[in-house]
């Protein structure tokens, strides 16, 4: 269960998630979905969350983070979580997972605000 971070769009929600692990980790990252409907830039539309600490170690061919922003197996449960709630109060907008919900941040933020409030009273329902 991740609480939505105060001062956030999502304070106040309860979101659930699902953190597996690979045979090869720690070498290689856990994955961690939302179970609970999430409307976010950085997490996928079938709940996936994408953030660099959650990427292969290494480079990243796109050029996009560099390898100490990516997965390293000093990484803990706790500092993914932490990275999940920093993410959640900041959105990466310049590289979405969700392209929609990206768009409605930068274009019609009221609308972005909308649809997070109403997930968030959701998740209270939900307990």
């Amino acid at each position: 269960m991740i609480i939505g971070p105060p001062d956030t769009l999502y304070e106040g929600g309860f979101f659930k998630a699902r953190m597996t692990f690979p045979k090869d980790y720690p070498l290689m990252p856990p994955k961690l979905r939302f179970i609970s409907e999430m409307w976010h830039p950085n997490v996928y539309p079938d709940g996936e969350v994408c953030i660099s600490i959650l990427h292969p170690p290494g480079e990243d061919k796109y050029g996009y983070e560099d390898a100490g922003e990516r997965w390293m197996p000093v990484h803990t449960v706790e500092t993914i979580l932490l990275s999940v709630i920093s993410m959640l109060s900041t959105p990466n907008d310049e590289s979405p997972a969700n392209i929609e919900a990206a768009k409605d941040w930068r274009e019609d933020y009221p609308a972005f605000k909308k649809k997070v409030q109403r997930i968030v009273r959701r998740s209270a329902d939900m307990l």
